[in-house]
């Protein structure tokens, strides 16, 4: 008994009524509204200015969940959820996260909980062992790949200067991606003191994959004029077009100049998981780190992001630091999670990465990625065939990218009638000087008719006219 919590009475009955909404929820996802209709700041002005002095009875709290929470939610886990990077989460992933609350591990050292620290270890092997990467690559779950990538970046900098743990400051490090990458690797620059301006943008081809020439070009200036530099990082599945770096072209010129490789496959890595996209992934044998997101395309419940590291002594190197109240003892099979990353304490999310592998298993994991990519072509071949609209990039993975023939506040205006009407959701971005339409397909519930009913109500609402704000 727990005298100052609920009862296990209490507990197993509120529990099985929320595993009953649960499981309700995920039947019928499909008849919510996509994204809610409300104005900011209209939950903030429902809920009360300050937390209740006394109790309340968890009738109450699940009473208000349903009525003012659920309202306010965009449905991540909805059918014709289309934006960003649509994600799901398992029924398997969420009782893994269940189990992964009510025993509340912190696996900071493999003293601290065997158990979240060895099966990290054994979940990101087998995940490994399903992209095609070696067994000298050791892995470790961040929460995201924002982080993940921060990580890559300060080991960069230690293998570059390894004085430089103890000594400080930048000595004009430059870093180098695709003008495509993500934003975690300028942010990540930018928190470790690389500075904004020396994280150079390499140009792209026609399908807006990094130019190898302009990158050994980039990297000959910056040492011509007295730069340093450290590291590269190439994308599997940008998110502005899901391209894909050329990562062996990428690696030879890093091993040649000394520099560390990163991949971004947070989003990539799931599709070169699949035997005919291994060439998505060619070369990646060689590079000193990459990342995975479970949590964006392999229906593990936000957040998860694997983290492989081929020297993980440079990354133990370079954020390693023991107090006296956390020394262990030296067993060689004793991985202290704590001395590889910033953070010291984890959540145990490998449970619930392990309950999705194991619940799916490779192949059926594989073909439903496999659907996801052929919808993805039929829907750009269905786009191509209407005269008002043009797919502006390939379409290798399952993110198809397209504009109405407008301007960009009909463009605009189009993504936000969609969204409005609540049976899809989508995104946008800048593309080319012009505004386009982002349709990404990935979540589990996901079927061919929801991808082209959601078409359909795109065409309909230009065949209306109303994508014109006039």
């Amino acid at each position: 008994m727990r005298p100052q919590d609920m009862s296990p009475e209490e507990f197993q009955k509120h529990g099985h009524e929320i595993v009953d909404w649960i499981a309700g929820y995920l039947s019928h996802t499909r008849d919510y509204p996509v994204a809610p209709d409300m104005q900011p700041g209209d939950l903030i002005d429902k809920l009360p200015a300050s937390a209740p002095a006394e109790g309340e009875p968890m009738e109450a709290i699940l009473a208000d969940f349903e009525k003012l929470i659920v309202p306010a939610l965009n449905h991540w886990n909805h059918p014709r959820f289309h934006a960003y990077f649509s994600v799901s989460a398992s029924a398997a992933g969420i009782l893994g996260e269940m189990l992964a609350a009510a025993v509340n591990v912190n696996g900071m050292l493999w003293k601290s909980c065997p158990a979240a620290v060895e099966l990290e270890e054994v979940t990101l092997s087998w995940l490994r062992q399903w992209m095609g990467l070696p067994p000298e690559f050791f892995g470790i779950i961040h929460d995201t790949a924002s982080s993940s990538t921060f990580h890559a970046l300060g080991a960069a900098r230690v293998m570059a200067d390894p004085d430089l743990r103890q000594r400080g400051s930048n000595p004009g490090f430059t870093v180098y991606c695709s003008e495509h990458a993500h934003s975690s690797i300028e942010k990540g620059a930018l928190a470790l003191g690389f500075g904004q301006k020396n994280v150079r943008k390499v140009g792209v081809d026609g399908e807006f994959r990094m130019r190898p020439e302009l990158l050994a070009a980039m990297i000959a200036a910056d040492r011509a004029a007295g730069l340093r530099p450290c590291c590269v990082v190439s994308t599997v599945g940008t998110t502005s077009v899901t391209s894909v770096d050329p990562v062996a072209e990428v690696q030879a010129i890093a091993e040649r100049e000394g520099l560390w490789h990163h991949i971004d496959a947070a989003y990539g890595g799931v599709a070169a998981m699949l035997p005919e996209n291994r060439w998505m992934l060619a070369g990646a044998e060689r590079a000193d780190s990459l990342v995975v997101n479970p949590h964006k395309w392999l229906f593990t419940p936000i957040d998860i992001s694997a983290f492989y590291c081929r020297r993980p002594d440079t990354l133990r190197e370079a954020y390693a630091l023991v107090p006296p109240y956390l020394a262990s003892q030296g067993d060689p099979r004793a991985v202290n999670l704590m001395d590889y990353r910033v953070p010291l304490g984890s959540r145990f999310r490998a449970l619930k990465l392990w309950f999705v592998m194991r619940s799916f298993g490779y192949e059926r994991v594989c073909a439903i990625i496999r659907d996801h990519m052929l919808w993805a072509r039929e829907l750009a071949a269905a786009i191509e065939a209407d005269a008002r609209f043009e797919v502006v990039a390939p379409a290798p993975m399952s993110l198809v990218c397209f504009r109405y023939k407008g301007t960009d506040e009909e463009n605009q205006r189009l993504i936000e009638l969609v969204n409005r009407s609540g049976q899809a959701f989508l995104a946008g971005n800048r593309l080319n000087g012009q505004w386009m339409l982002r349709f990404a397909i990935g979540n589990l519930g996901t079927t061919r008719e929801d991808v082209f009913e959601t078409w359909s109500k795109i065409q309909a609402l230009a065949s209306a006219g109303l994508c014109d704000p006039g």
